[in-house]
Order: C-alpha cells, then sequence, then structure tokens
C-alpha cells in the first residue's frame, strides 16, 4: 500500500510540471510589463515615460496576468495531459471541453435554485470563471477535474464499438462519460464546496496564525523533500491557492501568495506587501547558502584535487545563483553526508522566518534573475530588498562556517575529499576532452550531444522503460524493473548527477541540459510521436 501510494504521488507531482513550469515564465514577464509602467523607474530613467514604452508594458503584464486569473483551467488541461497514459494530447482537448460543461452545469443550477450573487462578487465566496459566474473554487477545481478527467481517459479512451457505433468509440467516449459525470460533479460540489471551503480557509488560517513555526516547517520540508520530487506537492498549494492567504487588492480577492504578489506589484495603492509573500521567498538558499557551501567543499577537498573541482563547483554555484536551480549542489552531498542535507534543510527554513522577522518582503524563487526583476524596480518601500541581500550574506557565512566544521569534525566525504570514484558530473569541456582521449564516454558533450542509446541501456532497455518525463533537472522514468538500472553507468558514462529510486520510479538528475537529455531519450525510444 505504501508503494502504491508513493506512486501516485510521484505520478501526480510530474503531471504538476506540465501548468507549474509555464507559470515562472509568465511571472517574469509580467514582471519585465511592469517594469515599463514603473513611476519610480521613469523617474530615474525617463526616456521610460513615453506611450510606446508604457504602453508596451501594459500590454504585456495585462495579457498574461490573464494566465494567472484562469488558473483553474490552465491546471485542469495541464494534469489531464501530465496523467494520461496515452494519446495526451486528446487528453488535454477533453480536459478542456470537461472544464467548460462543468462552469456551465454549475452556474445553470446555481441559477435554477436561485443562489447565484448579483452584483460585487468580493466576500460572497462566488466568482467568474472564463465569464461564468460559479463558486470560488480556484486551483483546486482544475486539480479535481484534471485528475477525473485524466482517470476515465486513461479507462475508456481505447474503448472501440462495432458497426453504427464505431464514430462514439476512442476519446470521444470519454468525452460522452464525462459529460453526465461533471453535470452531476457540478450539482453535487454546488452544496458541498461551500464547507470544503471552510475547511481549507480554517486550515489556511491556523498555518498562517502558526507564524513563524508554519513557516520553518514549510522552508524546511520544501528542501527535505528534494530527494523525492515531491516538493512542488509542498510550495505549489501556497503559491496559488487560499493556503497561502486571501487578499483584496484593487477589489478584487486574490488566493495564493503568488497571485497576491503579482496583483500588489502591479498596484500603485499598495504601499507595503502582505505577508503571504513570504511564502515565495526560498531563494536565500539558493543565491546566497549553497554558494557558501561550495566554497566550504572547496576548502575542505583535499589540496592535489583542489584544481579538479573548482570548475565544477563555479558552474553548479553560477547556475545557482542565477537560475536557481539547486540540485547538482545538493546531490554532490546528499548521499554521502546526509547530515550537511538535513541542516541544509533547516537554514532554509529559518532564513524565511528571519526576513518575516525583519519585515522583509523580497523574493528571488528562481535566482538572482528574478531577484533584480521582481523586487529592484519596486523600490526599497514595498519589499525592502536591501534586507534581502543582509541576510543573504549571513547566510552565506553560516553555510560556509558550519558545513566547513561539519565536513572537518566528521570527516565526511564530500566533493574532492573522496579517495576515488565519486565525482560529481557537471563535466568541464577539459574534462570531457581528457575521458574521450582516455576511451571513456563522459554523456553529454560539449557541443550538446547525448548518448540516448548508453541511457536506455543503462535504465534497463527499452523493455523495461515504461514512461519518461522529465523537470527543471531530472529524467523521470517509470521502470518494469527497477533493478535492471546500472547507477555506475549513468554517473560515470552519460553525465549524471545523481539516480534516485522510489519504487518503480527512477530520476536521473541531468541538470540544465535534462531537456536535451529527454528528446534524444525519446527519439531513441521511438516515444516522440506518442508525446
Amino acid at each position: 500500500m505504501k508503494e502504491k501510494v508513493m506512486d501516485a504521488m510521484q505520478r501526480f507531482s510530474k503531471a504538476m510540471f506540465i501548468p507549474v513550469l509555464i507559470l515562472p515564465i509568465a511571472g517574469i514577464l509580467i514582471a519585465v510589463g511592469n517594469l515599463f509602467t514603473n513611476t519610480r523607474l521613469m523617474e530615474v530613467l525617463p526616456f521610460l515615460n513615453n506611450p510606446v514604452t508604457t504602453g508596451f508594458g501594459t500590454l504585456l503584464s495585462g495579457s498574461l496576468n490573464a494566465i494567472m486569473t484562469n488558473l483553474g483551467v490552465i491546471f485542469c488541461v495541464g494534469l489531464a495531459v501530465g496523467l494520461a497514459n496515452k494519446k495526451k494530447s486528446e487528453a488535454g482537448f477533453i480536459g478542456l471541453l470537461a472544464f467548460l460543461v462543468f462552469i456551465n452545469a454549475m452556474n445553470r443550477f446555481m441559477g435554477l435554485t436561485g443562489i447565484l450573487v448579483e452584483g460585487n462578487l468580493s466576500g460572497t465566496g462566488q466568482t467568474t470563471v472564463l465569464g461564468v459566474q460559479v463558486l470560488d473554487m480556484g486551483v483546486f477545481l482544475g486539480l479535481m477535474l484534471g485528475i477525473i478527467v485524466a482517470w476515465i481517459h486513461n479507462r475508456f479512451c481505447e474503448t472501440e464499438f462495432n458497426n453504427a457505433f464505431q464514430i462514439y468509440g476512442g476519446t470521444r467516449f470519454v468525452f460522452i462519460v464525462l459529460i453526465p459525470l461533471m453535470v452531476v460533479l457540478a450539482v453535487v460540489l454546488t452544496y458541498v464546496w461551500p464547507f470544503a471551503q471552510a475547511g481549507i480557509n480554517s486550515l489556511g488560517s491556523f498555518i498562517q496564525a502558526s507564524g513563524n513555526l508554519g513557516l520553518f516547517v514549510y522552508g524546511m520540508l520544501e528542501r527535505l523533500l528534494i530527494p523525492t520530487g515531491l516538493h512542488h506537492l509542498v510550495y505549489t498549494p501556497f503559491l496559488y491557492t487560499s493556503l497561502g492567504g486571501v487578499a483584496e487588492v484593487g477589489g478584487q480577492i486574490y488566493e495564493g501568495a503568488r497571485n497576491i504578489y503579482y496583483a500588489e506589484i502591479a498596484d500603485p495603492s499598495v504601499a507595503v506587501l502582505s505577508q503571504s509573500v513570504i511564502w515565495d521567498a526560498r531563494g536565500i538558499s539558493k543565491m546566497f547558502g549553497l554558494i557558501g557551501a561550495c566554497l566550504a567543499m572547496y576548502h575542505t577537498a583535499r589540496p592535489e584535487n583542489r584544481g579538479k573541482i573548482k570548475a565544477v563547483l563555479i558552474t553548479a554555484a553560477t547556475t545557482s545563483f542565477i537560475a536557481g536551480v539547486t540540485e547538482p549542489i545538493e546531490f554532490s552531498f546528499l548521499f554521502v553526508a546526509p547530515i550537511l542535507f538535513v541542516v541544509h534543510a533547516v537554514l532554509a527554513g529559518s532564513s524565511m522566518v528571519l526576513l518575516n522577522v525583519l519585515g522583509c518582503r523580497a523574493i528571488g524563487p528562481n535566482g538572482f534573475i528574478d531577484f533584480l526583476l521582481y523586487n529592484v524596480p519596486l523600490g526599497t518601500g514595498k519589499t525592502h530588498w536591501p534586507v534581502y541581500i543582509l541576510v543573504g550574506v549571513i547566510y552565506f557565512v553560516l553555510y560556509y562556517v558550519i558545513f566547513r566544521v561539519l565536513i572537518v569534525k566528521m570527516n565526511l566525504k564530500t566533493l574532492g575529499r573522496e579517495s576515488e570514484g565519486m565525482e560529481m558530473k557537471l563535466h568541464s569541456k577539459a574534462e570531457y576532452k581528457a575521458k574521450v582521449a582516455a576511451g571513456k564516454s563522459a554523456g553529454p558533450a560539449a557541443d550538446g550531444a547525448v548518448d540516448a542509446a548508453l541511457i536506455v541501456s543503462a535504465l534497463g532497455g527499452k523493455d523495461n522503460i515504461l514512461k519518461v518525463t522529465n523537470c527543471y533537472t531530472r529524467l523521470r522514468t517509470e521502470l518494469a524493473n527497477p533493478d535492471l538500472v546500472q547507477e555506475d553507468v549513468l554517473k560515470n558514462q552519460t553525465g549524471a548527477n545523481a539516480v534516485i529510486r522510489k519504487g518503480k520510479n527512477v530520476q536521473v538528475v541531468y541538470g540544465l541540459k535534462v531537456n536535451a537529455v529527454r528528446k534524444a531519450v525519446d527519439q531513441e525510444l521511438g516515444f516522440a510521436d506518442q508525446e
């Protein structure tokens, strides 16, 4: 039972990447649009104060804000695609149709029962979704419908009929099954959801009331769950649902820390950002802390190994600082020195607490680029971003000192301290050429080539690989027999940083080159057309 539950959570986490990975792109572009309409920035750079640039900024941020206000349908379609076993594009299309059927069914039923509110919907528990007035279910509606659509799709997408009924087979039959299900579900949720929403709001209020303790646990769990790949399930509800706060900005109700943040930074009447934004303050460890950890590992490495690991650590630290991708660093000590990973998680949680205590509302969840775009143009009043830098410097020192002391006192075999064999596979060009000269394959070459055949073989062969997906840094696979995986080959010959096993789910960490790896593996397996 435990393995089944874990497998289900793994599948759900992988499916969440489809909508979740798109949202930061929209967020960054909204921030760029806000730059061109920011009055403080115009005072510093007067040439921005013209109809062309302000019009461009208004158009850019305004058009992308529609994504943040329609997260329900985005998550519904994204989850339907991610959880579908086959015919994924058709599953996404059916997910959109099911969503439309549901909201219109709920609207009509609410109208028949006389519970539709007229006028201002603020505080009524109702809202408009795609122009249709329904109960305000937020992202939860998308999550619920996406899961249901995927389940029905996987069960009936290959159902075929004979004779005159052939036209109603396949995914058309899936939609036929979903129509009455969506109507019944809309009726049931009209009565049930107000109670569910009350429970969710109570939970959110409890979490908010827990204050710094809640922030600490949240920040610590968000890091501790990285080895399982389930950390996205921790932060996503806080960023996009009422668990992360509910606020009225400009006469409109927003739920979730990220949504509230976007609304508040775009509204000049908001003088100080709300506390909910702290749920997205995950950048201290990425931009500062892990850089200190890298320096500690460098200084504690054997003198003869420092030259070899220098380029690797610099690459990993730069990636973490600029883009917020931390796994190459974290996996360099996760398995050889787990105590350091626990310390890392504790420090990450405590950094959020310190930011909250100091009243700092700056964020940098995806590294320094995010930090610049989201905070600096607002000035120091709303975000107090200089405090963020100060806290970051403090945590750089803390990480460095604590990591160095623990590595030396406990003789931890971190990067450069091992006797032989263990190395972090972020190859420099020189290292790759050296391996080729020695007759070894170093995995992804300097020109971007990927030995997909070797990766497939190391995963047990084509017949052993059931599914392949990826996130920011990991190739995520579902295997028939995970015991056939050759970890040494994946690490030493294909450029993998780490291999993580959870039942039949095997995740291979490749870092930022994972998209190229996924594409090559799909082509090798013949999966490209099926996706």
